[in-house]
């Protein structure tokens, strides 16, 4: 487990438990050991601090490159901070540069680390659960790992968009671990990894109870918070 990543663990993730008090739903179905993709709905930048917070095993969160190439002293800090934590870097422009992140997550997941990955590919505008992109369901059959649907619950009001901190007292977590989903085996053609993807968001629809929206979620149309780790 990377330091920050630890001290983390000793620090904020204690903290966190203790002021929002969030329920827990399906820890058995993460396993202790071997690796594993976790797939969750997107509402909040508190999404990563809460499911970090909960789950005892070291998470690599795939980050928007942007904040490993920010200059000056924030952008520095962003930098030290992700790379800290151990968050794999994803080009959202697509094309070899994206690749990147699979050549980095895949050997991480084949030597039993767990990948956190959010198909929506940005955090919701209205609450509601988007198509998924099929980086998830690529990533599963390329290293042989399964899918643990995650939803996440009550986040976007302890930290609505903008916030820079979660707010205690604004309402209540819960975080909900599904079955896992094993796709081994699976062709990682366009059509079997559509189907894949909308199995999973289905899973991650029954963990939440959000409306479903069968298109892609729009991109954000203000500046992202400083340091927030993005979503692909």
């Amino acid at each position: 487990m990377p330091l920050l990543y630890t001290i983390g663990k000793l620090t904020v993730a204690p903290t966190l438990r203790l002021a929002f008090r969030p329920t827990v739903e399906g820890l058995e179905h993460v396993p202790e050991t071997g690796g594993a993709i976790f797939a969750g709905n997107h509402l909040s930048v508190a999404d990563e601090l809460f499911l970090g917070a909960v789950v005892p095993r070291h998470l690599a969160f795939w980050a928007k490159s942007d904040y490993f190439k920010g200059n000056g002293l924030k952008g520095r800090f962003s930098k030290f901070v992700l790379t800290g934590l151990g968050a794999i870097p994803v080009e959202r422009a697509g094309g070899r540069a994206a690749l990147s992140a699979f050549d980095a997550a895949i050997p991480a997941l084949k030597d039993g680390e767990l990948v956190v990955v959010y198909p929506e590919g940005t955090r919701s505008p209205d609450g509601r659960l988007y198509r998924g992109r099929t980086g998830a369901a690529r990533l599963a059959v390329a290293a042989g790992v399964p899918i643990i649907p995650v939803g996440m619950i009550g986040t976007e009001k302890v930290q609505p968009i903008g916030a820079r901190v979660p707010r205690p007292f604004r309402g209540e977590i819960t975080v909900r671990f599904g079955k896992p989903l094993d796709f081994t085996g699976r062709s990682d053609d366009r059509t079997s990894l559509r189907a894949m993807t909308d199995e999973v968001m289905c899973e991650i629809q029954k963990l939440t109870g959000q409306e479903y929206v069968p298109r892609y979620a729009p991109p954000r149309a203000h500046p992202p918070v400083a340091g927030e780790p993005g979503a692909v």
